[in-house]
């Protein structure tokens, strides 16, 4: 007896599920893969010279740290953004903190450091470098500036800092994956989560965090929420009016508030 339309028409339409479910499947595992080419933009190093470098002592990379040094108790630790050249803050850092010696993290791959990024390679490569900068600066202060702010809060939760300071930060790299990708099972794709709320109940140092006003990368909600996480009277929130997610470090508020916060 041969085919009906409506047997046809059941068999186009089993074919057209399992075409979009194959597609959909092969999204969800390049996403899996890929994933890190979509959180890390790994930027060379533009500032400095061999003499204000320092090499981690880590056995499985070569990770660099642009560096000004300065005898004295206090050190800035600084841990940048996913697209950002970290050595370019040295200029600025060093007029505006001239007491305070500074350090500047280049993620593996960054800046001439070795190795690929992940989540817990950096947090392993910071609590190494807080180690070496403690051993010989009692007051360090950890500042970290978006995708550097979940890097920051992790560490400050970990090691004895003596401020903190997160510039642009969010609640999770999760929740904003979640919110870019609606359609997809992120929290069961995601390797790299960067859960700063978990991490924000354990810190007990005075902390700020600094928002801009229209922020286009991480909403002022998801900074909100982060703040929600530490405890009453540790953390207070600043935004700086006018500035934009890229922008903020050009508004001469900026220094001004990083310095607040030391």
């Amino acid at each position: 007896m041969p085919p009906t339309n409506v047997s046809r028409m059941s068999r186009t339409l089993v074919l057209l599920v399992v075409i979009v479910a194959a597609l959909y499947l092969a999204l969800c595992v390049a996403l899996f893969v890929f994933q890190r080419a979509l959180i890390y933009y790994p930027q060379p190093r533009t500032v400095g010279s061999a003499e204000t470098l320092l090499t981690l002592p880590i056995a499985d990379a070569q990770v660099l740290v642009s560096t000004r040094p300065h005898e004295g108790p206090n050190a800035l630790i600084y841990f940048g953004g996913n697209a950002e050249d970290v050595s370019r803050n040295l200029p600025g850092f060093t007029q505006a903190f001239p007491d305070y010696a500074l350090y500047l993290l280049h993620y593996r791959g960054y800046g001439g450091s070795s190795g690929a990024p992940c989540e817990e390679a950096i947090a392993r490569d910071a609590m190494k470098l807080f180690d070496l900068v403690h051993a010989t600066h009692p007051h360090v202060a950890v500042v970290g500036r978006s995708l550097g702010s979940g890097v920051a809060v992790r560490l400050a939760s970990e090691r004895p800092a003596a401020r903190l300071v997160l510039i642009t930060p969010y609640n999770s790299l999760e929740e904003l994956a979640a919110r870019q990708l609606r359609w997809f099972p992120v929290h069961w794709l995601l390797k790299d989560k960067y859960q700063s709320w978990r991490y924000a109940a354990r810190i007990t140092v005075p902390t700020r965090l600094i928002a801009a006003e229209h922020d286009e990368v991480i909403p002022r909600p998801s900074t909100e929420r982060l703040y929600t996480h530490f405890a009453k009277g540790v953390a207070s929130l600043q935004v700086i009016p006018g500035t934009g997610h890229n922008s903020i470090g050009d508004s001469p508020e900026y220094l001004k508030a990083l310095g607040d916060g030391l």
